[in-house]
């Protein structure tokens, strides 16, 4: 089966009726990095967290790997949240160790690997850490598992331009090749170099779904440049 996620006239209505999700439908295919991309509002972040089952949806339905979020789906999906959730008082060790016994298929090598590529001590309390470093730890965390599917929220925002090549490596070479790497990013020119496929989503519904091989094929301009003419009203 190609499809490893397949979402099916997804809609989440919050209070007040303020509609996030409008009958969306996407498929996600294995072994692929894809660009989600939408402006403040679009419900980018509602699909992530509806995807990892943080969220209930008002109508539709997700498919994982076959599995409704759930438990079951939470074993093969590796979630970078847009905000950092480790304790500041831990050591970057004490992560090492707490992802080591709550996911089987964390690889602390790998992980200690990258950390000492970027110069980050293992000795290290996460609250003396500046804030770009603690989002490289927690990327590092998330890209040591073997997952299937990589849900990246906003992967490069806050680290400095010369750590972004790095991050981006990591993202691509960390990963097996029938996984899924989804990025929701706003700098979509540092990350169109790696992208295989690109999500356009505004008011909860999918504009396009497109390679970005045929989008410059077929627009004659980068992603970036696409993406701007798109959303520019």
């Amino acid at each position: 089966m190609s499809e490893l996620v397949v979402v099916t006239n997804l809609t989440k209505v919050y209070e007040k009726k303020k509609m996030a999700l409008d009958h969306l439908n996407l498929i996600i295919p294995r072994g692929k990095i894809i660009g989600l991309l939408g402006p403040n509002g679009s419900g980018k972040t509602t699909l992530i967290k509806l995807i990892n089952g943080l969220l209930t949806a008002t109508e539709g339905e997700i498919l994982i790997n076959g599995s409704r979020p759930g438990p079951e789906s939470k074993s093969v999906v590796s979630y970078l949240p847009e905000r950092t959730y480790f304790q500041n008082s831990m050591k970057v060790s004490e992560l090492i160790s707490f992802f080591t016994d709550f996911y089987q298929d964390f690889r602390p090598e790998r992980a200690k690997q990258m950390l000492s590529n970027l110069g980050i001590s293992e000795d290290a309390r996460l609250k003396t850490l500046s804030k770009g470093t603690k989002e490289k730890v927690q990327l590092i965390m998330v890209m040591s598992r073997d997952a299937q599917l990589y849900i990246l929220d906003e992967p490069i925002a806050g680290v400095d331009p010369a750590a972004r090549d790095y991050i981006l490596k990591t993202i691509i070479s960390n990963y097996n090749e029938n996984a899924t790497v989804v990025i929701s990013t706003h700098l979509i020119s540092d990350i169109e170099q790696v992208l295989d496929e690109v999500v356009f989503i505004r008011n909860g519904r999918m504009l396009l779904h497109d390679t970005v091989e045929n989008i410059r094929a077929c627009k004659g301009k980068s992603v970036d440049a696409y993406f701007r003419e798109v959303f520019a009203c």
